[in-house]
């Protein structure tokens, strides 16, 4: 059983069934169920047309459980559109299904989280991890917004900003784990960027590119993670950076700053320095400032403390710091390089211990263990 083309499939399934009258909810269902008979059934008899295969079913399910319901009466319509089997069409329902989720019925939020779960295929802790928020609250929140859109039609598409939101927490979700989740945001967003002309969308892509140049340097042979001040320059995408940089700087020249072009230019310091001694982080650092007039993310002010400990010393970074809740994720991490850098080696230990065990991922866990053991070594020698 192919399990990965059966993701791969899902998305433009659940489009078609949502493009025939279904709403999302029972569409949603559908498609599950459907994926349940494709387990038991392809082993011993493959489809030919995969897809055809996938619809046809998915549809008769979604008219069974119309039948069984009251709202059935109101859908005689749609009984005759049931789709032949046979080839479905090629054509790429994806990105069409991104913006059909981000419906103006739903707040950004909600929509948001209703994508990554449905069409993203995120789990709902990892939703609530991007949102920094209980897994149980987000567990609500995708659950009314499935309420909200029960029996409605999908025939208004969402905004922009809010599918720019889901492809990026899409890729970030991607850039620290799955690759190709990442490199299927990429995708989309080249999509978008080719439909629309919008300086956000070209910030996104921009910003995708430059990350994902670095991919190969991110973690050692052994899945450890790699900081990226230690990362090999050499072996980063040149090409995705060049292109990156092009796509920025025609987004910037057009004088309608976003949030991804601000990201995306912080990205570009970084590639374009050819050590990490040589990063100009007190440019950085003013595009922080830029991130943090429009967002006020405290996400933002934390890696901005990075920064300002970069540009200005350990000790400016840890007074920027200071104004932040220390139960912000990474704060520990972030406070501990801050001052082993101001020479406080064990309060540094410490630190990295404590954010190891707040880590939301076993490399990340790993590296700050090795952190905290690497000091207290140090203190031993020396003490």
């Amino acid at each position: 059983m192919d399990e990965a083309l059966l993701r791969s499939l899902t998305p433009s399934v659940l489009a078609i069934l949502v493009r025939r009258g279904a709403d999302f909810a029972a569409a949603e269902d559908a498609v599950q169920d459907a994926l349940v008979e494709a387990v038991r059934v392809w082993p011993d008899d493959p489809p030919r047309d995969a897809k055809g295969w996938l619809v046809t079913v998915a549809w008769r399910r979604f008219l069974d459980a119309t039948r069984a319901d009251t709202a059935r009466r109101r859908r005689e319509d749609v009984v005759d559109q049931e789709p032949v089997p046979g080839p479905a069409p090629a054509m790429d329902d994806t990105l069409q299904l991104y913006f059909l989720c981000s419906h103006p019925s739903l707040t950004p939020s909600s929509a948001v989280a209703l994508t990554l779960r449905a069409v993203g295929g995120l789990t709902t802790r990892q939703i609530a991890e991007a949102y920094l928020v209980p897994e149980a609250t987000m567990a609500q929140r995708i659950s009314r917004a499935k309420r909200t859109v029960s029996g409605v039609r999908f025939d208004r598409p969402g905004d922009v900003a809010t599918v720019l939101r889901v492809l990026y927490l899409v890729f970030n979700e991607g850039y620290s784990g799955d690759v190709d989740l990442a490199a299927e945001a990429i995708r989309l967003t080249r999509q978008l960027a080719a439909a629309i002309d919008h300086p956000e969308v070209a910030g996104l892509l921009a910003l995708m590119l430059l990350h994902h140049a670095r991919r190969v340097t991110r973690t050692a042979a052994d899945g450890s993670l790699v900081p990226l001040a230690e990362q090999d320059r050499g072996r980063w995408d040149t090409a995705s950076i060049a292109e990156g940089v092009g796509i920025l700087q025609a987004a910037l020249a057009r004088d309608r700053l976003g949030e991804f072009q601000a990201q995306a230019a912080i990205a570009a310091l970084h590639a374009d320095a050819p050590t990490a001694g040589e990063t100009d982080w007190v440019q950085i650092v003013e595009w922080y400032d830029e991130l943090v007039r429009l967002t006020d993310s405290p996400v933002v002010r934390l890696n901005r403390a990075v920064a300002v400990g970069e540009a200005d010393g350990p000790r400016a970074g840890l007074t920027a710091l200071a104004a932040l809740k220390d139960s912000l994720p990474r704060h520990a991490a972030v406070a501990a390089y801050l001052h082993e850098r101001d020479g406080d080696l064990a309060t540094a230990a410490r630190l990295y211990a404590e954010a190891a065990h707040k880590a939301p991922n076993l490399a990340e866990r790993d590296y700050l263990t090795r952190q905290a053991a690497r000091l207290n070594a140090e203190r031993n020698r020396g003490g």
